[in-house]
């Protein structure tokens, strides 16, 4: 008989930023939930760089926010550096970030967890899978215990047979001090999933006493501080301000001269890299004609000497890494605390996953993470969401829950991997997003909160809190729209509109691109004591009024085709007139609808017409 205190609804593999996600997503749907993890400590460890957010990162932060998830209120908890990217472009690609403390960090993330019902959290090396015929059953501790659960969500992020470089150095790891998880990778070869090689690397850590901060430019934040979650009334840690420095003719030399040296050329490494987060011996190659490179140098913490230099990730040898460094300006006495390095590991096709992220293999398996070819904490954290959300449905008996591209970034991610596969790691980019003005940061609560609370996945504050947004944005346009005036007062007072004779209301004047809301507080000084968070709202909204209509004809298009879906068990080959080629693609991404199967890279129109006909004539027969 099975330990009835080893039996779970959900268990969740992996304590990094997928898992602590998918665990508190899949517990607060009521779910049974058990996180497993090697180490409690390194529960919510930064693994690499100490921040959140950036250029299309910052709006998966946001979504995960809206959905009552915890990456939000964290960062919020342990940021000491906060910005908003892009200030000076439109509100569709600002992208909030935050440097975090890895300490508050770390430790606010577990204080979460610990607070979060249904959750079980214990220390246990995974080393392989129950199953029982194409379904999983749960998992096997080092120890041969037995966990089972109805659903098990991997989140392994580079520990699947990891690999760190370092120079000629190769160490079996899953990063620095931690082992790597081999039989875990083993069963899911032995379980004929495509697998694959990628790698990621991190920069040398320096200790910040001896630098020289004052040869540097120093770079605060912002004033005040924009946090993550709309749950986070202010910031409250202390802020700090970072050095910017750059690379010198002779550091790209010392690094042209040990390129035989380096990992990545010498053949030592197979994985193929990040392409828009190269390593410092990639830039010296790939941008030959660049004189200097920035750095920014990152405190780790408020009591932590520790440096994170940002922008000279490498897994040259440590002799190399002490060379290139102290050539740097700033940098000519710096100790190094411990030297950069590579890291190898295995993960899998993610064409292998269906939209929720539960494997087609194996029934109640769900992946989420760099094991499905992405890179970085928020594209994680993403993922382990939806995992989560969708492996309580799985147990639960309730219907999927998936985003498509006109809701979320989240679900441009999601359809970019299984459709289209990856062969380097994924990183999200507002220019992913074909909806992109629709999907914004600063209106990520209104897209998808009322999803999250329909799902059953939002806890009384985030309802509470979101309900009072309504009232009060409701409100406020309800007073712009009463307040009214002609164009001649308007242009008395310099507000300069088209004297057409029309009266304009405060709301009509904010779609105007020219015309602030502080412009109007002077003409109507009842406008003057309405929320700022509110008044940014109503800004931004009017600003992009016009363009969301227009794209709104888009995404109904777009979701003409989305609606069309395509049976599991559709018969490739017996769709007339389908080069080899586009079968092959078919069959490897298994599309959902029409529409996904349009994203296939390679995909013909005539493909597309010959799949629609086939499909609407195996309806009608049916």
């Amino acid at each position: 008989m099975p330990n009835l205190n080893e039996l779970y609804d959900v268990i969740v593999v992996g304590g990094g930023h997928a898992g602590c996600e998918a665990a508190a997503a899949s517990a607060r749907m009521g779910a049974r939930t058990l996180l497993a993890t090697h180490k409690l400590e390194t529960i919510g460890e930064m693994s690499c760089n100490p921040a959140i957010g950036g250029l299309g990162k910052g709006h998966l932060v946001r979504e995960i926010d809206a959905m009552d998830g915890v990456m939000g209120r964290v960062a919020d908890a342990a940021g000491i550096q906060f910005r908003l990217l892009n200030r000076s472009k439109g509100p569709a690609v600002q992208g909030p970030r935050a440097q975090a403390d890895r300490k508050l960090y770390r430790q606010a993330m577990q204080r979460v967890l610990a607070e979060q019902a249904n959750l079980t959290i214990k220390a246990i090396a995974v080393e392989d899978l129950l199953t029982d015929g194409d379904s999983v059953s749960g998992i096997i501790g080092a120890d041969g215990t037995p966990y089972r659960a109805g659903a098990v969500i991997i989140t392994t992020g580079t520990f699947l047979n990891g690999l760190i470089h370092l120079g000629e150095e190769k160490t079996p790891a899953g990063r620095v001090g931690d082992p790597p998880a081999i039989g875990l990778s083993n069963t899911l070869k032995r379980l004929n999933f495509p697998m694959g090689r990628l790698k990621t690397g991190t920069p040398a850590r320096l200790n910040g006493k001896t630098i020289h901060w004052d040869r540097l430019e120093m770079q605060p934040g912002d004033e005040p501080p924009v946090p993550f979650s709309t749950l986070t009334r202010r910031i409250t840690t202390p802020q700090i301000a970072c050095g910017i420095t750059y690379t010198t003719a002779n550091t790209h030399q010392i690094i042209r001269d040990n390129l035989s040296r380096a990992p990545v050329y010498s053949g030592q490494i197979e994985g193929v890299g990040p392409r828009y987060c190269p390593s410092i011996e990639d830039k010296v190659v790939r941008f030959a004609d660049k004189e200097r490179h920035q750095i920014f140098l990152e405190p780790e913490g408020l009591d932590d000497d520790t440096v994170y230099p940002n922008g000279i990730s490498t897994s040259l040898p440590r002799d190399v890494q002490t060379a290139f460094i102290r050539s740097i300006i700033g940098l000519e006495d710096v100790e190094i605390i411990r030297h950069g390095y590579a890291i190898e590991y295995d993960y899998c096709d993610p064409r292998a996953l269906r939209p929720t992220l539960e494997t087609r293999k194996i029934n109640g398996l769900f992946f989420a993470g760099q094991i499905n070819g992405t890179t970085g904490y928020e594209e994680a954290a993403a993922q382990g969401l939806m995992a989560g959300l969708n492996a309580a449905l799985k147990v639960g008996g309730g219907q999927p829950f998936t985003l498509d591209r006109s809701q979320a970034y989240i679900g441009v991610m999601v359809d970019d991997l299984i459709t289209r596969g990856t062969n380097e790691p994924y990183r999200m980019f507002t220019s992913r997003a074909e909806y992109r003005l629709t999907l914004r940061a600063d209106n990520a609560d209104q897209r998808l909160t009322p999803l999250a609370m329909e799902l059953g996945c939002v806890g009384a504050d985030r309802r509470r809190h979101f309900d009072g947004k309504l009232t009060a944005l409701a409100a406020a346009r309800s007073l712009a729209s009463s307040l009214k005036a002609t164009p001649n007062k308007l242009n008395e007072y310099g507000i300069k509109i088209n004297a057409d004779g029309v009266w304009r209301s405060a709301l009509d004047l904010l779609t105007y691109p020219d015309i602030h809301f502080s412009d109007l507080t002077g003409f109507w000084p009842e406008l003057s004591t309405l929320d700022t968070s509110i008044v940014e709202q109503i800004e931004i909204d009017g600003k992009y009024a016009g363009y969301m209509q227009r794209q709104e004809g888009d995404i109904n298009a777009f979701r003409k085709d989305e609606a069309l879906a395509l049976p599991e068990n559709l018969d490739i080959d017996a769709i007339g007139s389908l080069s080899a080629e586009i079968r092959q693609k078919l069959k490897q991404s298994k599309p959902t609808t029409l529409g996904a199967a349009s994203r296939i890279p390679g995909m013909t129109p005539a493909a597309l017409v010959a799949l629609l006909r086939y499909v609407r004539r195996d309806k009608k027969s049916a």
